[in-house]
């Protein structure tokens, strides 16, 4: 029974973790990216998603607070809001390009991240650069108290990207949750 128990386990788990990590970034104040190339998966609500049967991939951004040398009273590994993120896909082969805004989503898997499934610009067995472009909140979004201004700052971190090149998205496109 345990032996059944743990196949289960593991069956499902590596299904629903399988994600190309596109790469890990940090910037101050202890904010950390982790961007993916996901499995699609059906999102909520359908009418302002990409059906799943057309997607290839589902782009993420997790954001959290770091683990470790962080803000007083900033809770290690919570979700950062309000942030402004796009990515911009290009077809290294024919330079087709789709830029996408990153959405806030929430699953059980990752929790709060923001993603986008998206169609490749190109088949799935060609190389991409993506590119990520993330805002910090808008002044309307996100204001700050007195101690935070006076430690750090009255902007949470100035406009910052990330370019990966040569990613390779044929087995997470290949990929189903289902």
């Amino acid at each position: 029974m345990r032996l059944l128990i743990y196949l289960i386990i593991i069956s499902t788990s590596n299904v629903f973790s399988q994600e190309l990590v596109l790469g890990e970034e940090r910037i101050e104040p202890g904010i950390v990216f982790i961007f993916e190339g996901a499995i699609k998966d059906k999102v909520f609500p359908t009418s302002l998603n990409l059906e799943e049967k057309h997607t290839d991939v589902h782009i993420e951004a997790r954001v959290n607070w770091d683990s470790n040398n962080l803000p007083v009273g900033t809770p290690p590994g919570g979700f950062i809001p309000y942030l402004k993120m796009s990515a911009i896909i290009t077809n290294q082969k024919t330079n087709d390009k789709i830029l996408v805004d990153l959405i806030p989503h929430i699953n059980l898997i990752d929790n709060f991240h923001y993603a986008k499934n998206i169609s490749l610009p190109g088949d799935i067995d060609e190389r991409y650069s993506v590119k990520f472009v993330v805002r910090p909140p808008e002044m309307t979004t996100l204001y700050f108290h007195k101690d935070w201004a006076e430690s750090y700052s009255k902007n949470l971190f100035d406009e910052v990207s990330f370019e990966y090149v040569d990613v390779d998205f044929k087995e997470i496109a290949n990929s189903s949750r289902n």
